[in-house]
């Protein structure tokens, strides 16, 4: 791949890139819930993703990056920070969704997104970073574990 990644912008996003959010969470949506979870409504991020991207925009709770080049929005990262209970009482940072155009994967995009994120978490006194992907897509895992994440439970299931 070339060096694509020396010209990607990641940065917060802004009013203006909720259409571009919206897509790149259709995408991902379509990618890997898709293709992978049948009860997951695929068109949610269409139906619902603007409205919830600009509530986010200015919610310090929460955190919306997106990855740009030359112009056009690549990729996304949508993250979330909570306080602990009484249970698990830490502060617990939530890499919610992230997805990078085919074309620029393997560009060390997602990796900057991530960094990104974990960056912000820390900024916002998280003592903990999470992210779920689904078991099947062993590509995302292993991304997720080069850039730090490490598995610590193991969510099973079976249709009724």
């Amino acid at each position: 791949m070339s060096d694509n990644h020396d010209q990607t912008a990641v940065r917060r996003a802004r009013p203006q890139d909720v259409p571009a959010l919206v897509a790149s969470s259709a995408a991902l949506f379509a990618e890997d819930a898709g293709t992978r979870d049948p009860t997951v409504d695929v068109d949610w991020p269409l139906a619902h993703g603007a409205e919830r991207f600009a509530s986010g925009l200015d919610d310090p709770a929460r955190l919306l990056l997106v990855a740009e080049y030359e112009g056009e929005v690549v990729g996304h990262l949508a993250g979330t920070v909570a306080e602990g209970s009484a249970v698990r009482p830490v502060k617990v940072a939530t890499l919610l969704s992230l997805y990078v155009r085919t074309a620029h994967r393997g560009t060390l995009v997602g990796a900057r997104l991530v960094a990104g994120f974990l960056d912000w978490a820390r900024e916002q006194g998280a003592q903990q970073a999470e992210v779920t992907a689904y078991a099947a897509n062993e590509d995302a895992v292993r991304f997720y574990e080069r850039n730090g994440f490490g598995p610590r439970a193991l969510t099973l299931g079976q249709p009724l």
